[in-house]
């Protein structure tokens, strides 16, 4: 019985032996099919280059390429990518590379980091190695800061100042440092700025006086230093010859500017009446612009191909001035007020209306006028009543300045006995009866009265059909005067 038993157990075990051989057969069976199924079915994914990419920013980013393949496929065509990476920011992207075949699903990543490497830019304006004034403090004149990534960043810039240099320093968003260094020189080299006023070169006549035309002199430490200037050498009126005046400033560093003036005194110039062209005809026209007026006498002289002279005062349109520049006739000036209270009440009084018609004129045409008539003419005497002697002065100062004057000697009277009638054959024939072969013409007239600009084409066509030539002022044309009287 007992051997019976012990049999029994050893073929129980025995099957359950064999059981579990089968089981790990099929198992080894089932898992070699399931593998050599993976091995042939399931796909696997290549990529090209690092799965770690490091772009420096402003490079573009592009796809390296990939390959996906099963043991005899190729699957490259089924990946499906997901993930973008924007080359303009910086940053870190994830790329998904996806490919299914059958039940098999293989997923791998692409890590790409857009990185900017680059340090921004600090400009300094003006100049690295900078000069200061001794004991001043120096004045920032500016910087610019540009970035390749983050553009201006002139508001992180950290400015440092020592005894001797300013440290800019700035960082971009990626950490990116730049610094440039400012050095101050605390010295002065520079000289003053000494500028004569009027002209270095002087002509006076005999007799009148010498007024000093003044100065300027500014430091580029020590600003306005007029008071400092010493003027050596004098002037004598009253004696033939060219005297030279010399004028210095030193400043506080002791760097000394010199300019000099020469100013020659010569005889009294005779009277003048005439103008150098014999048979010339000059048209003048006093007192414009005037809206009107002036423009029908602009369009006479175009049509008629004749250039004239205008000396202009402070009222009137622009465009009008300008046109008659533009046109190529000769600007002059005359007043910028006509009050001979204000303008003859001192010398100072008729430089100062005079400076503010010539202003005018630059202003309009860029043309610094040297031509020029006294309210009146030079021999008026009105100018007794405000200023007992003033026209001797200012005869002999316009030139001492550079200008050359013009009186007239034919009268148009359009502002005196024709102005009663108004009358254009009355400027005309006053006009037409003074004219001389046997001297220039220097027709006194004014743009601001429309009957002259009704007289103007027969008077010019008068002066075409006996022979006279039309003139206009320039540089060549010698100062026409009447006399002082005053």
């Amino acid at each position: 019985m007992m051997g019976r038993e012990v049999s029994s157990e050893k073929n129980k075990i025995d099957k359950e032996i064999f059981i579990i051989k089968v089981i790990v057969l099929i198992i080894l069976v089932v898992s070699f099919i399931l593998l050599t199924i993976y091995l042939v079915l399931a796909p696997k994914i290549d990529l090209k280059k690092n799965k770690e990419i490091s772009i420096t920013y402003p490079n573009v980013y592009k796809e390296p390429g990939y390959k996906a393949k099963s043991l005899f496929s190729d699957l490259t065509k089924k990946v499906k990518v997901k993930g973008k990476v924007n080359s303009k920011k910086i940053g870190n992207y994830k790329i998904t590379y996806t490919v299914k075949n059958f039940l098999f699903t293989t997923v791998t990543t692409r890590m790409v980091s857009i990185v900017d490497k680059e340090k921004p830019q600090i400009v300094l304006k003006g100049h690295e190695e900078t000069d200061v004034c001794p004991n001043a403090k120096y004045q920032e004149e500016g910087y610019e800061v540009t970035d390749n990534y983050d553009k201006d960043l002139k508001d992180k810039v950290k400015v440092k100042i020592t005894d001797n240099e300013i440290i800019y320093t700035v960082k971009d968003s990626s950490g990116n440092e730049a610094k440039v260094i400012r050095k101050l020189i605390y010295q002065d080299k520079i000289k003053p700025n000494l500028q004569l006023k009027g002209s270095a070169n002087l002509n006076l006549t005999a007799g009148a006086t010498y007024l000093e035309s003044g100065y300027t002199a500014i430091d580029n430490c020590d600003g306005d230093i007029w008071g400092n200037v010493k003027i050596l050498g004098t002037v004598n009126p009253n004696k033939i010859g060219t005297y030279t005046l010399t004028y210095t400033v030193k400043d506080h560093a002791g760097n000394e500017s010199t300019v000099t003036r020469k100013v020659s005194v010569s005889a009294p110039r005779k009277t003048n009446s005439g103008c150098g062209v014999l048979g010339a005809i000059y048209l003048t026209f006093d007192d414009g612009p005037n809206a009107s007026s002036t423009a029908q006498i602009l369009n006479v002289l175009k049509e008629e191909g004749v250039k004239a002279t205008f000396f202009v005062t402070n009222a009137g349109p622009d465009a009008l001035i300008k046109r008659a520049y533009d046109e190529g006739h000769t600007i002059g000036l005359h007043t910028a007020s006509h009050k001979y209270n204000v303008v003859y009440a001192s010398v100072n009084n008729y430089f100062n209306d005079l400076n503010s018609v010539a202003s005018r004129v630059k202003r309009i045409t860029g043309y610094d006028s040297k031509f020029i008539r006294f309210p009146g003419g030079s021999s008026n005497t009105v100018s007794r009543k405000y200023s007992p002697g003033i026209m001797t002065r200012l005869a002999s100062e316009v030139v001492n300045r550079g200008y050359k004057y013009y009186d007239w000697n034919v009268d148009s009277n359009d502002a005196g006995a024709c102005a009663n009638s108004k009358s254009s054959s009355c400027v005309y024939n006053t006009t037409v009866k003074y004219l001389s072969k046997n001297k220039c013409n220097m027709v006194l007239m004014h743009d601001i009265k429309s009957y002259t600009a009704d007289a103007l084409r027969d008077v010019i066509r008068y002066g075409k059909q006996n022979g006279y030539i039309f003139k206009q002022i320039d540089s060549s044309t010698p100062i026409v005067s009447q006399g002082i009287n005053n």
